[in-house]
């Protein structure tokens, strides 16, 4: 494929508190007098209407750059990529970055072991039912069968214990509005806090010049929690997603269930 036509080269992810919220943004941004072009049929990346098999849900749309100014003209055509998102959506998202850091498997590209896949498309369905009254990508099972399925998978494979004692970044993300984040192959995160922009950036080219094998990020944000939300896989931070999941599992079962090592179905306690 050629560069200029990957949906992703560039990319935004928006993040809503509710769908109602994403929905209306969306619908606004449509009418937007722009001349960039949306190369895509609304409904086509519409992942809330038709889930993926995996659990993600969310919408995509794919714009074609155009701008008529001589500074922009090199870029124009070039594809970018909007993700819409709820805090429930990203926090799905961002366990399922977190179990690939973690385990041997990459439940987001199907691969590895199935039952981590299995588990996060059922978390994906409770999390649609009981947080935003939606189907997730099990519509056909009842609200029993699917917290009985997902904690008898939880009690083979412990994930939500993991997922509870996983520990914050060593560093420390400060009030300074550039960061650095960068993520080794060994799991470890290191972060770096720039006041400036410019020595921030300097910083950047030279960190990607000599750490070829590490993933390094540049961040922005006015908030060391902001910075947290945005990027809570680099913090190995599932906390909102088990938070999200405990809460689901309680409001679809009538009673407080415990994922761990002794729980079995609605039994657990």
């Amino acid at each position: 494929m050629q560069l200029a036509r990957m949906d992703d080269v560039a990319g935004c992810r928006l993040i809503f508190r509710s769908i109602r919220d994403l929905q209306a943004f969306r619908s606004k941004f449509h009418r937007a007098r722009f001349n960039h072009k949306l190369r895509n049929e609304p409904d086509k990346y519409d992942y809330l209407r038709h889930p993926k098999p995996t659990g993600y849900r969310g919408i995509h749309d794919v714009y074609e750059y155009n701008v008529n100014s001589e500074a922009g003209k090199a870029l124009a055509g070039l594809y970018i990529e909007i993700q819409y998102r709820t805090l429930v959506q990203h926090a799905w998202a961002t366990a399922v970055e977190v179990i690939g850091f973690i385990t041997q498997s990459q439940p987001k590209f199907q691969r590895g072991d199935t039952r981590y896949e299995r588990a996060m498309a059922l978390a994906s369905e409770l999390l649609a039912r009981a947080h935003e009254q939606q189907a997730g990508p099990i519509p056909g099972a009842s609200d029993q069968e699917i917290l009985n399925e997902f904690l008898s998978l939880d009690n083979e494979l412990h994930l939500m214990q993991t997922l509870r004692g996983l520990n914050s970044a060593k560093g420390d993300v400060t009030d300074k509005r550039n960061s650095i984040l960068i993520f080794s192959k060994e799991g470890e995160l290191e972060v770096r806090n720039f006041h400036d922009a410019t020595d921030a950036l300097r910083a950047l080219f030279e960190l990607e010049k000599n750490m070829p094998d590490r993933d390094i990020v540049l961040v922005r944000a006015d908030t060391s929690e902001e910075i947290r939300l945005a990027f809570r896989n680099y913090f190995t931070d599932a906390r909102e997603f088990v938070r999200l999941v405990d809460s689901a599992c309680t409001k679809l079962s009538g009673r407080k269930i415990v994922q761990g090592p002794s729980s079995k179905g609605l039994g657990g306690r």
